[in-house]
């Protein structure tokens, strides 16, 4: 499959898988970012991506960041759409700083990671909750 990517800043390089076995290829920062103790920072790829139609691009921390930097995606996972590809569409990874110190991302530093995969959108059907159907509980209810 061939992804189609556009890079603002044409002097850094594309992104790569860095194995043959990798399966995301990481994205870097465009420009020089400080992220401040605790707090949340926004960090720009570099990159506007036309997402396949039936996929969706996943960014994710890179395994190194939390060691490395003390910086994480917040919520696990960025979700970029397949209409996210405008000309101002620039990736940007929101990361957060949990330590407490500020945080400095250099232009051309790997920040987080991103693949493509397929989706399947479903069509929601509302329907009667059975109540015969015991609750299972949530949040480590299982051990």
């Amino acid at each position: 499959m061939q992804l189609s990517v556009t890079r603002i800043d044409a002097t850094l390089p594309l992104p790569k898988y860095e194995t043959a076995g990798a399966v995301a290829f990481d994205v870097a920062a465009r420009v020089d970012v400080v992220v401040a103790p605790k707090s949340l920072g926004y960090i720009p790829t570099n990159l506007v991506v036309r997402v396949p139609e039936g996929h969706v691009l996943l960014l994710a921390s890179r395994s190194s960041g939390p060691k490395k930097k003390g910086l994480m995606i917040p919520h696990g996972v960025g979700i970029i759409d397949q209409d996210y590809c405008g000309p101002n569409d620039e990736l940007i990874a929101q990361v957060y700083n949990f330590t407490d110190t500020p945080v400095t991302v250099t232009r051309g530093e790997r920040v987080a990671q991103a693949m493509v995969t397929p989706v399947v959108k479903c069509e929601l059907q509302e329907v009667v909750l059975e109540t015969t159907a015991a609750s299972r509980g949530g949040f480590g209810t299982t051990g």
